[in-house]
């Protein structure tokens, strides 16, 4: 494993016309590491999440990333072709609304399958048994492979986002919210699945959240942002533990009073 970070983010600035999404917010993620972005709504953690994985154009700043080949990269010298080939295979998004990431007119397995083509899997049975693997893997029944989304369930639909992410083994999954509009009971089998997946695959993950247990169940580190800029970091435990920033207790407070 390489010293080196995975992928570093520097003075990230974007702005909406007058509006800041976010301003000079600057990271790093190492492998096997899970970082948590946390605020309220409107603090510019999606702003953030979506300029570090190239689905939205920096006003200013850097983001580079270490390549497969230990090549560090800046993000934004890629062509398309590799950002897009990035995108399909070393990376991983996944939706706070599964429906987002998703073909949800085409099978369970089809899903998972698109990923393996990406990288040039043309076997129909290997691609298909790979598929019912994940399938098991996210705890979705073997014999729903040959149903459509639409006929899923909030948290099958987002199991099987999840397993369509994974299944092409990316070093960097972003995920946005991905336990949110989940009823508790499903949220906890969810955060368990994803708990064990990323300790058993030595994931790294960039996750959004507005749910401070979220962070600490999967995070190593956070970052706390309010109205655009990181008022906050360290280490999860103890940043929940021990708050510096007003902010931060604030949060903290809130959850520990409902």
């Amino acid at each position: 494993m390489s010293e080196r970070p995975l992928l570093t983010a520097t003075a990230i600035t974007r702005h909406y016309g007058t509006h800041v999404g976010c301003e000079d917010v600057s990271l790093d993620i190492h492998e096997g590491e899970v970082l948590a972005i946390v605020g309220e709504s409107g603090s510019g953690k999606t702003t953030l999440l979506n300029c570090l994985a190239q689905r939205l154009a920096v006003t200013s700043g850097q983001v580079s990333y270490r390549m497969r080949d230990g090549e560090t990269r800046d993000l934004a010298s890629l062509t398309e072709a590799e950002r897009r080939f990035l995108m399909r295979t070393d990376w991983g998004f996944v939706h706070q609304n599964p429906a987002d990431g998703l073909r949800m007119r085409v099978s369970a397995g089809a899903n998972i399958g698109e990923r393996l083509m990406a990288v040039g899997d043309r076997h129909y049975g290997r691609i298909r048994e790979t598929a019912d693997d994940w399938l098991s893997r996210v705890e979705i029944p073997g014999l729903r492979i040959d149903d459509r989304p639409t006929a899923f369930s909030g948290g099958m639909r987002q199991r099987l986002q999840i397993a369509r992410n994974l299944v092409t083994h990316p070093r960097l999954v972003f995920m946005d919210e991905p336990t949110g509009g989940l009823d508790v009971s499903v949220q906890a089998r969810l955060l368990d699945l994803l708990r064990g997946l990323v300790d058993a695959l030595g994931l790294s993950a960039i996750i959004v959240t507005h749910d401070l247990a979220v962070a600490r169940l999967l995070s190593h580190r956070m970052i706390v942002m309010k109205n655009g800029r990181v008022v906050e970091t360290g280490l999860t435990d103890r940043v929940l533990d021990d708050p510096r920033h007003p902010y931060t207790q604030l949060l903290v407070a809130s959850i520990l009073e409902v």
